[in-house]
């Protein structure tokens, strides 16, 4: 997989921040090198974050991010400033961009103030110094800049590849659990919902981390897996499956092999396993008329058998006996106010880098609402998460003391 190729869940995400008519776009161009955003002297030229990936050494590949005003007005100014709030969540680097001539106001001091409490490092930039009489010395994290004649541009690429370094640390996906010329099973069904002639996103990363271990990945359809199974002279270390066939997989796959999902090893890699396993404990105190929020980092047409709008409400109804509502969610949609669900149910966010991951479910905690994931749910509705947490101790160990 080339850089250009790197899914944007892959990449570390720099955004810049700032109230209109700031330099922002101009910034996003002069640092990208391209003619990215629309600049204008009219306020809120921007109306919608525009994204670009470039590659920025030596963090590699990276998604830069222009956002609306912070300071926009009116109905339709608040709908621009929900969408900047929603880049926030998935932000490793801030850029905020404030103009040189003015002193800094609430909004700049506002947003400095949420990006130390989210622990996200910032860098604020005094744009238009090339209209200042003197320039002050740049100092720390601040940064004069002039995006008209490039002035301290080179340096601000410096900085942010520097502070950006720790946010594109790589954590493993399953190369951890697998040593050289290992085996490990992929199942993978082949049903209406899955993508014409190609793989989807987590079994492609799955099978480069194993080869990426040393590891030998067998990939099989479920109804394949018995007979891929006894071709083996040895047992695999690993069985691997989707979510939707766990139940059908864990009576195939002996008891002495591990078995996992897919969608329990992103909810590993993108996020907190361990929250997501406390959350699962929701099953048992949902109530006839609860509200289930089932999020979903992509979007994706929606098929008959659709396992987030059709399996899981299924599934659940049939384990509770209760009778449930749902509310469905895609993409970057993710409501800031979740008192209204009795569980948060997310997809393995494969799509979502783990800032906006840890954003969400950060946000369920600070609300005190439970959030789990589909893998783990699933896992926990056939009755073997136990099993399909054996490869992660503490995560099994905090299921046995609940």
């Amino acid at each position: 997989m080339s850089l250009n190729d790197t899914p944007s869940g892959e990449r570390v995400h720099i955004a810049f921040f700032g109230r209109r008519n700031a330099g922002k776009s101009s910034l996003v161009n002069a640092f990208t090198g391209q003619a990215l955003a629309i600049v204008s002297d009219v306020k809120g030229t921007t109306t919608d974050p525009v994204s670009k990936a470039m590659e920025l050494l030596p963090v590699g590949p990276v998604q830069i991010i222009d956002t609306p005003g912070i300071d926009d007005e009116g109905a339709l100014g608040a709908l621009r400033v929900e969408r900047t709030k929603q880049v926030l969540r998935k932000t490793d680097l801030a850029i905020l961009v404030a103009d040189a001539t003015v002193p800094l106001g609430p909004a700049e001091a506002d947003l400095m103030a949420l990006l130390e409490r989210r622990g996200t490092p910032w860098i604020l930039t005094q744009n238009k110094a090339d209209l200042l009489e003197e320039i002050p010395e740049s100092r720390g994290n601040t940064l004069y800049v002039s995006a008209k004649t490039g002035y301290h541009i080179h340096d601000l690429k410096e900085l942010a590849a520097r502070l950006a370094q720790s946010a594109a640390a790589e954590r493993p996906l399953v190369s951890d659990l697998l040593a050289p010329e290992d085996t490990a099973v992929l199942v993978v069904p082949i049903d209406k919902s899955a993508p014409k002639g190609r793989l989807i996103l987590p079994q492609q990363q799955l099978i480069r981390d194993a080869l990426e271990a040393g590891a030998a990945a067998l990939v099989c359809r479920e109804t394949e897996l018995a007979a891929t199974l006894a071709a083996l002279k040895a047992p695999p270390k690993l069985v691997i499956t989707d979510s939707q066939v766990f139940g059908k997989v864990a009576e195939i796959v002996p008891e002495a092999v591990p078995l996992t999902s897919f969608s329990i090893l992103m909810a590993r890699y993108k996020g907190d396993l361990l929250q997501t396993v406390a959350g699962a404990a929701a099953l048992e105190r949902l109530q006839d008329g609860d509200t289930v929020l089932i999020a979903e980092g992509c979007t994706h047409h929606r098929q008959c058998e659709d396992i987030g709008t059709v399996k899981l409400p299924r599934w659940l109804e049939a384990r509770t006996g209760k009778k449930l509502q749902y509310r469905f969610t895609s993409g970057v949609e993710f409501p800031e106010d979740l008192s209204p669900f009795a569980l948060v149910l997310h997809c393995g966010g494969c799509t979502l880098n783990p800032q906006e991951m840890a954003a969400r479910q950060r946000m369920a905690a600070e609300q005190g609402i439970p959030i789990t994931n589909y893998g783990v749910l699933i896992a926990a509705l056939h009755g073997i998460l136990p099993r399909a947490l054996a490869p992660f101790p503490t995560a099994a160990a905090l299921l046995r003391s609940r």
